[in-house]
């Protein structure tokens, strides 16, 4: 289906953000924007300053928009990894993801990204998931949040949740389906050829 607007879904950055976090879905959504682009969708990050991020483990990642420059969003995914814990502490940013709610139709997050959702606020009363490893720390922030272990992701119609760090793939493959229906969802997974199987 041509679509004329392109609609856009952006992956946030931050330092200390975990790698396979943000370019996992980065990979799935840009390969799916980029090859079926009729599909009339696309895809950016951004950070707070625009500038770019030194993630977890030393990769440097560039960024294409600040918080301030990001042009209207239509899906917004917070990943997790070590600098969450910066982040929960960070009034300024838990501010700015509350206005994302109210902007913002669909929000997703992978791993302790969906902490940074329970500190501000957004899971309370709805079922959530994130890295089996902080389940508890999930609980504290929110005692009110269903919070579902065993699942690989969670979707709640306007917030999708996804376990840990691997799981963002089978999180924005879940939303290729979700925004593109199954049969893209399909192609994307032939396209970059996942196809897990456990060791």
């Amino acid at each position: 289906m041509q679509v004329s607007a392109s609609r856009r879904i952006g992956i946030v950055l931050f330092p200390g953000v975990e790698e396979l976090d943000a370019v996992g879905p980065w990979e799935v959504l840009a390969y799916w924007t980029k090859t079926f682009a009729d599909d009339g969708w696309s895809v950016c990050t951004l950070s707070g300053d625009g500038a770019a991020v030194t993630c977890a483990k030393g990769l440097v990642v560039g960024t294409d928009h600040s918080f301030g420059d990001c042009p209207p969003l239509d899906v917004l995914i917070h990943p997790g990894g070590q600098g969450t814990r910066r982040v929960l502490d960070d009034h300024a940013h838990l501010v700015w993801v509350r206005f994302q709610r109210q902007q913002i139709p669909l929000l997703a997050s992978v791993c302790t990204g969906s902490l940074v959702y329970a500190a501000a606020g957004l899971l309370a009363s709805r079922p959530a998931t994130k890295h089996r490893a902080s389940l508890d720390r999930l609980a504290e922030l929110g005692p009110s949040i269903e919070v579902r272990p065993e699942d690989r992701f969670v979707d709640d119609g306007d917030m999708v949740t996804s376990a840990g760090i691997s799981a963002g793939i089978d999180m924005a493959l879940h939303l290729v389906a979700r925004l593109a229906g199954g049969d893209r969802a399909r192609q994307v997974c032939r396209g970059i050829q996942y196809d897990p199987v456990a060791p």
